[in-house]
């Protein structure tokens, strides 16, 4: 089995990175707080002080970063991968960033011999945990194709979008779409509640209609047991990264403007830290006159 190095080992990098050990792979890490790796080091990863170190004792680099900064970092920095001299020259990148990062990235790498491909993710920590995330690829097909058992290893749906940094475009759609279905599902079973229809009803309403899809039956259980998860949120930032390339390409989209507005007013309430469902039900509860937290 291939040796596959493995950077950013947080919630959602750790669970990615733990199926490819139940895979079979060897693995080699690196983390900016080692303490994030020590779960993978008790199964069997090696720990490597830099980006640098993985990518020369490895066949093939995977990141999970936080965001824009952090990639040009890890590929450009000091101690870098485009400080490598020997070993891996695949960089698949899972980040959620924005296309321009990762084509630019991409850029400065290949004159030293790397070859970038895009990808995205969907799912929250207990997805990647399971093994059963949808994985968006974008750039070479020729890499996605050959490196479909280490994606297996990790994903149930895995798609290749096409050019390199689409993969980034479709993690900021779905961003986008779920920003404003939370809020839609939220504010709706708000006036449903207030018009003698509770959340339990509506959720069986919901099981039987043509709406029926597993991301709805996620918030409407989330809805009816209010049992929302601490956790951070990434939405707002990926939000923000589709309509900044909005912005660019001159395309309206007042719909998501406006939620990400409402992600905003909830962070500035103090109502954020938790699930995107669990922020909305909170921000609600404020504009409803409902000031508990969940």
């Amino acid at each position: 089995m291939k040796t596959v190095g493995f950077i950013g080992t947080g919630g959602m990098g750790s669970g990615m990175a733990a199926n490819l050990i139940k895979a079979g792979y060897r693995l080699v890490v690196t983390d900016l707080r080692r303490e994030q790796a020590k779960g993978l080091e008790g199964a069997g990863a090696q720990f490597k002080d830099s980006p640098k170190a993985v990518a020369e004792s490895c066949e093939i680099v995977l990141s999970m970063l936080p965001n824009n900064d952090a990639v040009r970092a890890v590929g450009l920095g000091k101690n870098g991968l485009a400080e490598a001299t020997t070993g891996a020259k695949v960089w698949i990148d899972f980040s959620s960033i924005d296309k321009a990062t990762i084509v630019s990235v991409s850029d400065d790498l290949t004159p030293k011999g790397w070859t970038v491909v895009d990808a995205s993710a969907g799912g929250v920590e207990e997805v990647a945990a399971a093994g059963e995330l949808a994985l968006w690829l974008s750039g070479s097909k020729a890499l996605f194709d050959e490196h479909q058992p280490i994606f297996k290893a990790m994903g149930k749906s895995i798609l290749h979008v096409g050019e390199l940094g689409n993969a980034k475009l479709v993690k900021n759609a779905m961003a986008m779409l779920a920003a404003v279905q939370h809020l839609s599902f939220v504010e709706i079973s708000c006036w449903l509640r207030k018009g003698g229809l509770d959340e339990a009803t509506f959720q069986t309403i919901m099981k039987n209609s043509q709406h029926d899809s597993v991301s709805t039956r996620r918030i409407m259980e989330l809805l009816v047991s209010r049992k929302f998860k601490p956790r951070k949120s990434w939405m707002p930032k990926d939000v923000g990264f589709g309509l900044d390339m909005a912005r660019d390409m001159e395309v309206p989209m007042p719909f998501v403007g406006l939620a990400q507005q409402m992600f905003a007013i909830a962070q500035a309430t103090g109502q954020d830290g938790y699930e995107a469902t669990g922020i909305a039900c909170n921000l609600y509860d404020v504009i409803n006159g409902n000031k508990t937290k969940s």
